[in-house]
């Protein structure tokens, strides 16, 4: 019987999942829900998933059903009060996205800095880590897509899509690009001067999310990419659970 960990993201637009053995990333893969092919075809190699979702509950549904067709055991995660030296400071730890909490204790076993972690997908949600470990808390934010939409469906004759970000802009599609990735991108670096004066250090900042790369451009300082963030968050606490 395989020994491998499945690892499965459920974000509110996209699935990510990777496959884990001995301690090695042997297979990653992503895609929408209108198409479950990719993981239905490593669903036979999976000894046991661990699940991470903050999906709707229908598509939470689906995905539940079909790894109890494939007869996959399956964990399903949610935020807790405190992970190894990672404490959650949610007045409810139980309210904190599981996306996030994966996020800070992935952020806290590669740096044991203060750490900001900022997720650009659907919503932009920035997160601060105090070298401690201590959640100090974090804001949450419409994502690109979701302004785009806000703006097509609240606005007339503003089409969102299509500009570039300038300095200046002149035209609308450029002027609508500009203030949306400003306005993101001003968020993270907000909340990155908040934590470097409530612990007095410049924190390391940990980008994940689909639109990581459009805003990483704008930003100042060390901001450093790491798309399977979430997933290597899984993959900790889907190894402490197998160490207990």
């Amino acid at each position: 019987m395989s020994a491998k960990q499945l690892l499965i993201d459920a974000g509110n637009t996209r699935l990510k999942w990777a496959l884990r053995e001995a301690g090695d990333w042997v297979a990653q893969g992503h895609g929408d829900y209108s198409d479950w092919s990719g993981l239905r075809q490593i669903l036979p190699e999976a000894a046991r998933c661990h699940v991470a979702s903050v999906a709707s509950a229908s598509r939470t549904g689906e995905l539940e059903a079909l790894l109890r067709e494939a007869g996959v055991p399956t964990v399903w995660l949610r935020a807790k009060a405190r992970f190894g030296d990672v404490v959650n400071g949610y007045a409810d730890p139980h309210q904190l996205g599981v996306d996030r909490w994966m996020g800070l204790i992935a952020a806290r076993a590669r740096t044991r800095d203060a750490v900001l972690v900022a997720s650009a997908g659907t919503a932009l949600t920035v997160d601060a880590l105090a070298a401690d470990g201590r959640f100090l808390g974090g804001v949450i934010v419409p994502g690109l897509q979701l302004m785009r939409q806000a703006l097509r469906a609240g606005t007339a004759g503003v089409e969102p899509a299509g500009g570039r970000v300038m300095p200046f802009p002149i035209t609308t599609a450029d002027a609508v690009e500009s203030g949306l990735v400003a306005a993101l991108s001003g968020t993270i670096l907000q909340q990155h001067a908040r934590l470097a004066e409530a612990t007095g250090q410049a924190p390391r900042c940990l980008l994940t999310g689909g639109d990581a790369g459009v805003l990483a451009p704008w930003l100042e300082g060390t901001f450093e990419i790491v798309p399977a963030l979430v997933l290597e968050g899984i993959a900790r606490v889907a190894n402490e659970e197998k160490s207990e």
